[in-house]
């Protein structure tokens, strides 16, 4: 009987083990991970600040998901060496687990600069995971000042569900725009607006220097005073455990389409790996909850004996904020359609005659269909982009499209 081990418990390790289930009923499958939660979707926890969801209902494929797959889970637990030779797995209990064929799903971990002084801060935080939302619910107050560096999806997602728990949240980040990231200058003024019009007090191009206590120092020369602070520039992938048993690794853990590593036997999934951005025609990093999923899958089926492959991994983003919701894929090449309002904005960027990237603030039904034209690779010339563009549709594809996309239902 196949041994199969899976090192990570978010949304890769999960759809890895369906993945191995998909194609074999009876092998051994072990998940360690090291949180002491069950499977959950991270990106539910700001809303569980707002009060708006709950533990039990942030479990990603329910409460029973690992008993009615028949995995050994081990929470709590971290792998702290790979031995590719010996094919196993020293864990931070001491035991080594054997295998014959691993997953490793090991995320990211919170970036932080040296920032001077941080060290004299009491109620300092990072904010990508379930305690980090519970260690927060338990400090803040209704007086609490918040500041929260980085304007990003992950800092705004805190601010947000912070700002009915907090007296105030402040936001900075040396960028000019929020979520500078996803969009661009054109885009990025109509979020900032409803930020601050829903109680966000926001500080762009400026960062803190230093702290000293509760104080905030800022580059501008400005003092911002604070009970809780927040750090949340980004993330970094987790590479360490294949790099120094030999993987190859650059930004990510690199991958094959397959999600294999450079070494026999292992593959890698979800926020921890580096693989091809079809969009842009090159390898990156793709750290979103679709493609985690996606290549969870992918690596499970093939851990398994089966020949799925990832090979359609796009950048992309889907998020709101105090109602307003915004929708980013791909690469940013040259734009070839922009409509702006007061309180919307889309913008859609091709090269070389196919799509490659789109900003969509405000209204964002239907913006599947321009994921799948970058996914695709569809040239234009082929569409009726001219009526696409303006209000995406498959009418204009043609009947031959709509029924391979509808299976006959056009």
């Amino acid at each position: 009987m196949k041994k199969y081990l899976i090192i990570g418990g978010s949304i890769a390790g999960v759809s890895c083990v369906e993945g191995i289930r998909s194609r074999d009923k009876e092998g051994e499958i072990t998940l360690v991970t090291s949180e002491p939660f069950s499977n959950y979707g991270r990106p539910l926890i700001s809303y569980y600040l707002e009060g708006k969801t709950d533990v039990k209902r942030m479990s990603w494929r329910g409460e029973d998901f690992y008993e009615r797959n028949r995995v050994d889970v081990r929470h709590a637990v971290t792998a702290e060496k790979l031995e590719p030779e010996a094919k196993r797995v020293l864990l931070s209990t001491g035991e080594a687990l054997p295998y014959d064929a691993l997953c490793l799903c090991l995320g990211s971990h919170p970036f932080s600069p040296r920032f001077e002084g941080v060290e004299t801060v009491e109620n300092r935080f990072f904010f990508t995971t379930l305690s980090d939302a519970l260690a927060l619910e338990k400090t803040v107050t209704k007086t609490s000042r918040v500041l929260v560096v980085g304007a990003g999806f992950i800092g705004l997602k805190c601010a947000e569900g912070l700002r009915d728990r907090a007296g105030s949240v402040t936001v900075c980040d040396l960028a000019e725009h929020a979520m500078s990231a996803n969009l661009d200058a054109d885009c990025a003024p109509i979020l900032e607006k409803h930020l601050e019009a829903n109680g966000l007090r926001l500080m762009l191009g400026d960062t803190v220097e230093r702290f000293e206590g509760q104080t905030a120092h800022m580059k501008s020369g400005q003092t911002v005073g604070f009970d809780v602070l927040v750090i949340a520039i980004g993330t970094r992938p987790n590479v360490s455990l294949l790099a120094e048993a030999g993987g190859g690794v650059n930004k990510g853990i690199l991958v094959g389409e397959g999600m294999e590593t450079s070494l026999p036997g292992i593959w890698a999934a979800g926020d921890c790996t580096e693989s091809m951005d079809v969009s842009a025609g090159a390898t990156g990093l793709l750290a979103v909850l679709p493609n985690a999923s996606l290549q969870g899958f992918c690596a499970g089926v093939n851990m398994a004996g089966g020949s799925e492959r990832f090979d359609k991994g796009i950048k992309m983003n889907s998020i709101g904020f105090f109602g307003l919701h915004i929708m980013s894929a791909g690469t940013y090449t040259e734009p070839v359609y922009t409509e702006l309002t007061d309180t919307g904005c889309k913008k859609l960027f091709a090269k070389d005659g196919v799509l490659t990237g789109f900003i969509l603030l405000g209204d964002t039904a239907r913006a599947g269909i321009y994921t799948s034209l970058i996914r695709e690779r569809t040239p234009l010339e082929t569409i009726d982009f001219e009526a696409v563009k303006k209000e995406p549709s498959l009418l204009p594809f043609g009947q031959d499209y709509r029924a391979k996309k509808l299976g006959g239902a056009v």
